[in-house]
Formats: C-alpha cells, structure tokens, sequence
C-alpha cells in the first residue's frame, strides 16, 4: 500500500510532533482509503509513525481495474503537491488500555455549522466595544435556538458554531430561526448541514462527519442553508421542507464529489 506522510520540510529529521497521513490501496476494481492525524517518534530510517486516533476509511468503487488505477495514480499526484511523502513502513496503531477501548462509540447525528459572513469587515467598521456586545447577542440567540431546538453545542471558532441534533429537521428548523435572529443584529450566516456517523471518546468527538459538514458550509453564501445528500435523504419523508440543487461539488480534503442542495422552505 502506498503510504504518504504530510510533514513540514524542515520536520523531516525532527521527532515527537503531529501531523496527517494518508493512504491508498487499490485492488482490482476497489480503491481504499484511509487517512487521519498521526504522531511522528523517531527520526529518519527509525522513524515510527502512530494514528492518534482510529483513521477514518472510504472505499471507492470504480468499476473497472483500469478506472481504479487512474483513480490511484491521480489521487497521489494531488497529494504530492499538498507535500506528502512516501513512507517506508506501515503507521502503527498504539495499543490501549481496556477501560480506555471501552470509552470509544460511535454516534449519528445531522451536524450543523454556523458561520458569520464578512465579520472581520464588520469587526474593523465597528471597533472593537461594539462588535464584543454584537457577539455577546449573537451567540445568546444562537443558544437559544440550540435549546428550543434540543440542539447540542459542540464547540465555537471565532464567530462560527458546531452544534449536532438527533434528527435533520431540528438542524434545518434550528438553522431558520437564527438566521432570522441574528438578523436582526445586522448579521448575515452561512450555514451548513451534514448527516453522519463520529467517534465519542471521552469529552472529544472527532470523524469525518464533522470536516463534511464544515466544508457544505464554505460553500453557502450569506443567507444560504445548504445541506450535504445525506441530509435530503433522510429528509424525504418530510415533503414540507423543500430544497433546490446547488450542483455538485469537491469538498476541500474530502473524497470525491458531493451533491449539495439549499433551503427554500
């Protein structure tokens, strides 16, 4: 299996720091993937290469062997140009404690990311007093929303918010009504939905799930609710909730293309 190690050029000799690896392997008409954070020990020939956390994995099914060999040789060549290189021996996974294996699970939910459009233009107009009281309201109308929606904050990053929810039409009844209550702060969002499987270990949650669902977002524009495919699946029971097709589209760091579609009503 070809195996790539995303490094810093000048971490090539240096030991005990973290970073992304990738791999691929193909048989026959299957490409497999897999990929996550690992932890470098070693240096050189003795390097060691760890997951810190179980990786995620993806299979692809191309068809035929010769459309899963172009698909191999292309994928390398994209990773080579974001400074990956090739590894000499198989990354490990560290051995853990029973009491510790038995804190990982697994968890579905629609994963909901809220993003302020243009804040750091805003911020600089408004000066920093201001704008501290703007995001004082914003994230208490945000948390109410969570709230009345039975939502659960994950975390926030600057102006954005992760919240998850049981069922996508909490998220996507969630999503309406803060845009609407930030409105009326003279704030525009961009929001982003994705329905997924993650891992729970401890008080960190971490899986792909989450990365989909921030990269639907970046490609909403202010005011947009867009959702991932997985979303409208599960939301065809509920005929009440209309979407429009926002075409198809590469996810930055994510494997193929995904379908997006947007909020109408």
């Amino acid at each position: 299996m070809p195996k790539f190690l995303r490094i810093g050029v000048h971490q090539s000799n240096v030991s005990g720091y973290t970073s992304k690896a990738w791999c691929i392997r193909r048989v026959g008409p299957a490409v497999f993937l897999k990929w996550g954070a690992v932890e470098v020990q070693g240096a050189g020939d003795g390097r060691k290469v760890y997951w810190t956390h179980p990786p995620q994995e993806k299979t692809v099914r191309c068809g035929t062997a010769q459309r899963a060999q172009d698909y191999t040789k292309a994928a390398i060549a994209r990773r080579r140009n974001h400074r990956y290189e090739p590894l000499a021996g198989a990354i490990a996974v560290r051995r853990k404690s029973a009491a510790r294996d038995a804190g990982l699970k697994q968890a579905l939910a629609t994963i909901l990311i809220v993003d302020i459009v243009g804040s750091t233009a805003k911020a600089a107009k408004l000066g920093d007093a201001r704008w501290t009281k703007i995001m004082g309201h914003y994230y208490a109308a945000v948390r109410k929303e969570l709230k009345s929606s039975r939502g659960k904050e994950v975390n926030t990053t600057g102006d954005g918010v992760l919240a998850t929810f049981k069922a996508p039409a909490a998220g996507i009844a969630c999503a309406t009504a803060i845009q609407k209550a930030v409105r009326t702060l003279g704030l525009e969002i961009r929001v982003g939905l994705h329905a997924g499987e993650y891992t729970i270990s401890g008080d960190e949650m971490v899986g792909l799930a989450f990365h989909i669902g921030t990269r639907v977002a970046a490609k909403a524009r202010a005011g947009e609710i867009l959702v991932s495919s997985a979303v409208k699946e599960l939301m065809k029971a509920l005929p009440q909730i209309r979407f429009a097709d926002h075409g198809s589209h590469q996810l930055k760091g994510v494997p193929e293309r995904w379908r997006l579609y947007r909020v109408v009503g």
